[in-house]
């Protein structure tokens, strides 16, 4: 086990790109090249120490653990101003598991639907003149997996604490819970079950082929309890930003909970929630784990991340004005939807460990990664 424990390099020594679909081989062609030759990029040299070395470019894929903690820090920058001073609550929709077989069948649809069914749960108990009786915001994002690179499909929610009457008024919540959760997964389950049956209807679930499995699948559906998971956040804290931008941009595996890759077998670490979330570790065989891992690449164009109600981007800028007006707080922030991290990128020296480290030259693209991953397979396969 001689080589980094990443992604990357599970990539290289167990993906076998046959079968795959365009989208699948998109994703993987840049999880290979990112940070590579592939990429091209930057010469750096050290005003202190002299010290030149390469910089290559990333990939900037969605689903690469390299290039995700920069556009994290960002988009926290751009949320900052969004927060309101009120309790927000994190509320998660959970998708049978039995519907595992169509998400893979029908991703868009299956996608497209679940967040639809979770905004207008929640839309509609706002709503409820003996509720709030107004208009609620929801950031919510997509994920698909568990610790084990098992299909979890969810969605996680961040929901303000209150709604915006016609009025103008701010009508908050009153107590430590959002809305009675047995409540919200009944509704959740009615609209979704409602939604799949005129999506078949409508010929969108077509690849579903089976007689009679639609109906069988919706009326089990209905016969059994769903999960809604609700629980209060802290108020008005920079804790709550980074909270929403940590499931933002997280993705299916990261480096760091890949402990091992070697010639047959990746070794991951995984939090057990059935035994107090300790730490354990699995072991999986290598094209087991790029298995898994690919279950999780959305489909191209597919938005991870929505924003409804008064968060809804065509009304934000307006909804958060009047919001904070019926609050009482001053709008400090009026273009922060569009404010943009306009500071130069700083270059560490690993020698002399200041950042003097300054751009003497670029680097153009090398050669395509397919030859190395070829001959890293035809290698493996004679010993």
């Amino acid at each position: 086990m001689t080589e980094t424990a990443t992604l990357q390099q599970a990539l290289i020594r167990f993906l076998d790109p046959a079968g795959l679909d365009r989208q699948r081989q998109r994703v993987c062609h840049h999880l290979l090249a990112c940070r590579t030759e592939a990429m091209g990029g930057m010469i750096l040299q050290c005003t202190d120490c002299d010290h030149t070395q390469p910089h290559y470019f990333g990939c900037r894929d969605r689903h690469c653990p390299q290039c995700q903690g920069r556009a994290m820090h960002q988009w926290a920058e751009r949320q900052q101003a969004t927060l309101l001073p009120v309790r927000y609550y994190h509320v998660v929709f959970t998708l049978p598991h039995c519907l595992n077989g169509w998400v893979q069948l029908h991703p868009e649809v299956i996608y497209r639907l679940l967040f639809q069914s979770a905004w207008q749960t929640l839309r509609a108990f706002g709503r409820n003149p003996k509720r709030l009786g107004g208009e609620m915001g929801m950031s919510a994002v997509l994920h698909t997996w568990g610790q084990t690179l098992s299909q979890h499909v969810h969605l996680h929610c961040l929901v303000p604490g209150g709604a915006l009457g016609d009025d103008g008024r701010w009508r908050g919540v009153r107590g430590h819970y959002l809305f009675p959760v047995r409540a919200l997964s009944r509704h959740f389950r009615g609209h979704l079950v409602s939604a799949l049956r005129q999506a078949a209807n409508a010929g969108e679930l077509d690849r579903v082929t089976r007689p009679g499995d639609v109906d069988d699948q919706l009326n089990a559906l209905m016969a059994t309890e769903w999960v809604v998971y609700s629980k209060d956040c802290l108020e008005h804290t920079d804790t709550v930003v980074r909270y929403l931008a940590r499931y933002t941009r997280r993705i299916a595996i990261s480096n760091a909970r890949i402990l091992a890759v070697d010639d047959r077998q990746v070794t991951l670490r995984v939090k057990d929630y059935r035994d107090r979330d300790r730490p354990k570790r699995l072991v999986l065989a290598g094209e087991e784990f790029v298995r898994r891992f690919l279950l999780h690449v959305l489909p191209k164009g597919l938005m991870r991340v929505r924003h409804y109600g008064f968060l809804a981007n065509r009304c934000r800028r307006r909804r958060l004005a009047q919001i904070r007006q019926a609050l009482a707080v001053i709008d400090a922030t009026a273009d922060a939807d569009t404010a943009a991290d306009d500071s130069a990128p700083t270059y560490i020296c690993p020698h002399c460990r200041q950042p003097t480290l300054r751009v003497i030259g670029t680097l153009s693209p090398g050669r395509s990664l397919h030859g190395r991953l070829d001959n890293h397979r035809t290698q493996r396969y004679r010993t």
